[in-house]
């Protein structure tokens, strides 16, 4: 592929509802544009964007695909990011590095709750966007009621820019309202058409509001529009794009994927009206020194790249997808990246699966790396000359988990790399080993996530496992302070063991020792050995075999041996003083508190509110967010929210979502203490 400058480069993702046809669009796209020859089909599993294993097998779109296409001199880059919210963290790292999308709507369902969801976030990160009404060729597609719909649903900034012609099977054209031609589009041909009556009228209007539009972009505009002279199509097409850039104008588009109705006109809207990399303002870095510094997408700037989605290919191994910011990276150089500089050994364009290898790749545009050790999403990739990170975009934490168990023992050497590739590519599963429940935990954000892991396990990997419920990592601590004497005294001729402490026990901040032994009653080199048996101790409750947190240890008195003291003797004479203290010092069971942070939309505030009330959860602080949603924070036992993201999609009919993190261990409710330790009690000390 020749060399495109950044004014030249467009890139674009296509977001929306699963089902919607975005992968049906970008294949459509490819076709008009002449890369393909054949328009695949996703029910023919010949597409270039689904072209995983799993991705043909479920029809849907799994990971994200990038599809170059060159049209009328420009490159553009078309980004098919998986609709279902399962994936959520596909979007997440394509919509930092873009700054063009395509959200796209099913014309005979409308505006569906992942329609939503992706498009507060491409409002939230600023990207100017297209709507795009797809299936206007199916029956029961209705135009007027979807834009609509969009208009009270996704905000009154959205201004049609096509209109379509026919409905249903009929649907065979459309006009632009911009410059006000109707065309019959067969998907090849495009034939001008005549508008009379009813239909001229409504055109008319809309062509009006777009007038009145582009007057609000500038006061000059305005003036000459409420003067009454005529806009110039140069005023009106410089208006639209200021106001579109800005996000004051959000076009909408109508066609059909399957006929390839619309397509052309959509792709010279990308090129009059979405922005090229060199339109944008400078991003910002931190150095070496913490210092804010500035990167122009223009090649005589020192190169920059950010790590957007990370794939590993059987064949190729890691395949890292970068954006480059700045500057230029040839084959052969080195970069900075993750604290080492390494070399480049090859550079790829890559469409779908396909990796194709390239000499050099530009400011602006998007490209593929592989063979770097340690390189990963959200990584910088910069010159060792000038160093530099940008900030790592935030996934969504994992918030369900399961214990995974292998059914075969030999997949035990093959089960951590199979999981470290699966994080490597979807940031969003958690995987960490509980030493304490003994437990393998694989965490994500829903449960068909985990299945499709899972699945993953067995059909790619060959690792098959079967799960259980994950355990609830319980604590022991006391409220009151209890002193004992251990006794650890055995001696029946030649070398024996004396060892007697007298122990204090208290409640504080973290578990620690102290010692107040006077006139030597225990000499200071078995101190250790006495803090050691401690430590030992508290690992395992008596309560119910949890670790204990929380107490203070302190030596008080002793005696020894001269003989037959040694430092076990004096190190099991505190494990005993600490069983032995331990009844006294009121002993509690203490449970993991995480602070949660729900978003939902307002409407399901209340709901929301009143099932994290039946979960002990204790309200924070509660926030209005973007867009007509709430969030609110709250502290809630880990044993409340095992199962809450389901029942949250269930509350909010699938438009809540929440992240956790440890808070802290708080006491188990007295009439919770019986069924806790009942349920989870692992020694019987």
């Amino acid at each position: 592929m020749a060399r495109f400058d950044s004014s030249n480069i467009r890139n674009v993702a296509f977001l929306g509802h699963q089902g919607s046809g975005k992968t049906s669009l970008v294949e459509a796209l490819a076709f008009v544009s002449g890369l393909t020859t054949q328009k695949g089909e996703v029910e023919k599993k010949n597409t270039l964007s689904d072209y995983t294993a799993d991705e043909q097998r479920r029809q849907m779109s799994i990971q994200t695909a990038v599809v170059p296409i060159v049209y009328k001199d420009h490159k553009i880059n078309l980004i098919d990011i998986p609709g279902n919210d399962d994936f959520v963290g596909e979007a997440i790292g394509v919509t930092r590095v873009v700054k063009g999308a395509v959200l796209v709507i099913d014309g005979s369902v409308g505006v569906q709750m992942t329609t939503i969801k992706h498009w507060n976030t491409i409002r939230r990160r600023g990207i100017p966007a297209f709507i795009f009404v797809n299936k206007l060729e199916k029956d029961g597609a209705n135009f007027d009621e979807v834009l609509e719909e969009i208009r009270t649903k996704l905000g009154k900034e959205a201004i049609p820019f096509c209109y379509p012609l026919g409905h249903g099977n009929s649907f065979d054209g459309y006009v632009n309202v911009v410059d006000m031609n109707a065309v019959k589009d067969d998907g090849k041909n495009l034939v001008s058409e005549e508008l009379f009556g009813d239909k001229k009228a409504k055109v008319d209007s809309l062509h009006d509001a777009i007038l009145e539009a582009v007057a609000g972009t500038s006061d000059e505009l305005l003036e000459k529009y409420f003067g009454g002279e005529e806009l110039s199509i140069e005023e009106i097409h410089g208006g639209l794009r200021t106001g579109v850039l800005s996000g004051e104008l959000v076009p909408v588009l109508v066609g059909s994927a399957l006929k390839n109705v619309g397509l052309r006109t959509m792709l010279d809207m990308f090129i009059d009206y979405l922005p090229n990399p060199a339109d944008l303002k400078p991003l910002e870095a931190t150095d070496e020194s913490g210092n804010i510094v500035e990167r122009k997408s223009s090649v005589d700037e020192p190169f920059s790249a950010y790590v957007f989605k990370t794939v590993c290919d059987p064949y190729a191994g890691v395949i890292n997808l970068i954006k480059v910011n700045s500057g230029s990276l040839k084959v052969g150089e080195e970069v900075y990246v993750n604290g080492s500089t390494q070399r480049v050994g090859a550079l790829y364009s890559m469409c779908g699966k396909n990796l194709n290898a390239i000499p050099e790749i530009f400011a602006g545009d998007i490209g593929a790396v592989t063979r770097m050790e340690g390189v990963a999403s959200t990584m910088t990739l910069c010159s060792p000359k000038s160093v530099i990170t940008y900030k790592p975009v935030k996934y969504p934490t994992a918030v369900l988990f399961r214990a995974i168990v292998l059914k075969n023992k030999n997949d035990e050497a093959k089960i951590g790399p199979a999981l470290a590739k699966i994080q490597l590519e979807d940031p969003t599963i958690e995987v960490k080993r509980n030493n304490e429940t003994k437990q393998l935990l694989l965490g994500g954000v829903s449960n068909s996530q985990l299945d499709y892991v899972l699945e993953k396990l067995k059909n790619l990997y060959k690792i098959d496992v079967a799960t259980e419920e994950m355990k609830i990592v319980y604590r022991e601590s006391i409220k009151a302070t209890g002193q004992a004497i251990g006794r650890y005294v055995k001696q029946s001729g030649g070398s024996g063991f004396y060892g007697v402490v007298d122990m204090r026990f208290e409640p504080a901040e973290e578990n620690c020792f102290a010692e107040e032994v006077f006139g030597g009653a225990v000499p200071k080199n078995y101190f250790p050995a006495v803090e050691k048996g401690f430590f030992e101790a508290v690992k395992t409750g008596p309560l119910a075999g949890f670790p204990v947190i929380g107490v203070k240890a302190v030596l008080v008195d002793g005696k020894y041996h001269p003989v037959d003291s040694n430092e076990a003797a004096f190190k099991m004479a505190a494990i005993l003083a600490f069983k032995e203290a331990y009844p006294k010092c009121k002993p509690i069971i203490l449970e993991p508190i995480m602070k949660i942070t729900v978003n939902v939309e307002s409407k399901y505030t209340g709901d929301v509110m009143s099932d994290l009330n039946t979960r002990r959860a204790r309200i924070q602080n509660m926030v209005e967010g973007e867009h007509g949603t709430q969030e609110i924070e709250a502290l809630i036992p880990e044993a409340e929210i095992i199962d809450y993201a389901t029942q949250l999609k269930s509350i909010t009919q699938a438009s809540g979502y929440f992240n956790r993190e440890f808070y802290s261990y708080e006491e188990v409710p007295q009439y919770l203490v019986d069924k806790v330790v009942k349920e989870n009690k692992i020694n019987n000390n």
